[in-house]
């Protein structure tokens, strides 16, 4: 944003327009003029420029700029990356409505870094912080793309954002060694029941839940693992499911990988595969050959697995009514699967890897916690400082020195 200001010195009064520039190191370049007509002008010009460039372009509006962001992102990709996901897009969709409902009064090009501020207020106080911070983080977005393509001269939003709480910071429920072997064995009584529309059921849902167990597969990989992907030694994992339930690349490049499994889980899959494979996928529908939703198979599948395993936990409702929650997800399975990982020693790389981890920040922010434990335990540390305090006293008491 550009100002002027008056300045008195020796050559008498002079008026200094301050306006960004990014190649300083402050962000801003300086400069003088005689008089405040002057200066008024240069600082009017430079807003011209801006808004120019984006009339030529045909982005007069920001409702034409999202536009043009939302087909970039639907039909090319942004930044040489690929087209988003149907789910993808569908968020962006929504994001971009709230976007245009605001009351812009500047043309993308004239936009400066208080209309931004302003625009984050209104979030602020119009929706939630999570859906606030994603709605300004696509708008920055928009700026970005808009920029990279001439469209407008500087990005506004660069410096305005909003915090929100990691989903990380509490760290994932993890069930014991006790509980997961519970976990396997009311898979086997619930594949082995004398039920035949329960064993039925189970006959299937027992291999998905060894193969979850023994790979840390996300459930969303697993319901719609190509025949294809089961190889002699282990899984390649190319696609999901994701948030509409539609088939697509995994979410990042790390999500393609091969995740070696023991012998035991791999010929359960492959004896099921062999007797009701689809040709397409491994786990399909009972009807129809096609593949399993995943809200199809927490009703149908987890849930029943949770209740005869005994994991499920009352908790208090509204009106002091109590509610009957299932102890843990299937992401569980996944979360414990690491965590024998770092028990094991495994390499942080390798543990990045086999979990589909975009970088290994994403691996310590879920299981930070995990590793230092690990780590703890392997330095033979006691904790605390006065063993070696009082190793090196010499029969003085350290207390006498406070």
């Amino acid at each position: 944003m550009a100002d002027i200001r008056k300045r008195i010195g020796k050559k008498g009064t002079t008026y200094q327009v301050r306006y960004p520039n990014k190649a300083t190191k402050s962000g801003y370049a300086f400069k003088t003029f005689d008089t405040l007509k002057e200066a008024r002008a240069f600082r009017e010009d430079s807003k011209a420029r801006k808004k120019n460039a984006a009339l030529r372009s045909g982005i007069g509006s920001v409702s034409s700029a999202i536009d043009k962001w939302l087909d970039i992102c639907e039909r090319e990709g942004r930044d040489g990356r690929d087209p988003v996901s149907p789910a993808t897009l569908e968020q962006y969709i929504y994001r971009s409505r709230i976007m245009k409902s605001y009351d812009w009064e500047n043309s993308p090009g004239e936009l400066e870094e208080p209309d931004i501020v302003e625009f984050r207020s209104w979030l602020l106080r119009n929706y939630s912080r999570d859906t606030a911070q994603k709605v300004l983080s696509s708008f920055h977005s928009v700026l970005i793309e808009m920029k990279r393509r001439g469209l407008v001269v500087e990005d506004p939003a660069e410096n305005v954002s909003i915090e929100v709480d990691s989903r990380y910071n509490q760290p994932p429920r993890i069930p014991t060694v006790s509980e997961f072997q519970e976990i396997l064995k009311a898979a086997d009584r619930l594949a082995n029941s004398k039920n035949f529309e329960i064993a039925k059921a189970w006959e299937r849902y027992r291999p998905m839940v060894y193969l979850a167990a023994d790979s840390g597969m996300r459930p969303q990989e697993y319901l719609v693992l190509p025949v294809e992907s089961i190889q002699e030694s282990g899984i390649r994992i190319v696609q999901a499911l994701d948030r509409s339930n539609h088939i697509g690349p995994t979410k990042t490049k790390a999500g393609r990988r091969y995740i070696p499994v023991s012998s035991g889980a791999l010929d359960l899959v492959k004896q099921y595969a062999k007797k009701h494979s689809s040709g397409d996928f491994v786990f399909p529908t009972r009807r129809g050959g096609g593949y399993q939703r995943y809200n199809n198979y927490l009703r149908r599948g987890w849930h029943k697995l949770m209740e005869e395993a005994g994991m499920v936990e009352e908790v208090g409702g509204k009106g002091g009514t109590i509610l009957i929650n299932k102890k843990y997800t299937p992401y569980a399975l996944r979360h414990f699967y690491a965590s024998m990982l770092i028990e094991q020693n495994k390499s942080l790389k390798f543990i990045q890897t086999v979990m589909g981890h975009e970088d290994i920040k994403m691996t310590f922010d879920v299981y930070g916690h995990i590793i230092q434990e690990r780590e703890a335990k392997l330095a033979g540390d006691e904790g605390g400082i006065l063993p070696n305090i009082m190793s090196l006293s010499c029969g003085s008491s350290v207390a006498s020195h406070a």
